[in-house]
């Protein structure tokens, strides 16, 4: 297995751009979700405030709406667990190179969310950086980016299919 790892730069030396720029991307959300556990983000009802505060800035659907009011503000410290597990778990199968267009496309759904319930104030992402994010996480699934310096590589040779 640890073969098939170096032997991806060999056969899919076209992806070192992508290859670094997951990498770079799996740093960056497990150090954000490092940060998300030890600062505030999981005590306090920053999430929640968040939401409120910029739903009637946007202008959503209002079954969004409904479901972000009802669901994801009274049970905010729920989702603050989960945004931050996702983006660990981004974080992780980023920087290995293993799973990485299942989190891709977890990182998709994130993303989405972002830009839509919060509008750009959700911590250390602007909108724009999500939206570019997003694009980002929408290239890595597209071309399996797990395939060069990543452990995709490895089962992509014995088998392929949709996740390697």
């Amino acid at each position: 297995m640890f073969v098939a790892f170096f032997e991806s730069a060999r056969y899919v030396g076209h992806l070192y751009p992508i290859a670094l720029m997951r990498i770079y991307m799996g740093y960056y959300f497990f150090n954000v979700a490092l940060t998300r556990l030890s600062g505030e983000f999981l005590n306090q009802p920053r999430l929640a405030h968040i939401i409120t505060e910029g739903l009637p800035q946007r202008d959503l659907p209002s079954w969004y709406v409904n479901l972000l009011q009802n669901v994801v503000v009274p049970y905010w410290r729920f989702f603050a667990y989960f945004i931050t597990v996702c983006e660990f778990i981004i974080g992780v199968t980023f920087l290995i190179g293993f799973l990485v267009r299942p989190a891709a496309l977890l990182g998709i759904f994130l993303m989405i969310n972002f830009v839509y319930a919060g509008g750009g104030t959700t911590g250390p992402l602007s909108i724009d950086l999500q939206q570019t994010f997003l694009a980002l996480f929408i290239i890595m699934f597209w071309v399996g980016a797990g395939r060069c310096f990543g452990f995709d590589f490895y089962f992509y040779k014995r088998q392929r299919g949709l996740w390697w």
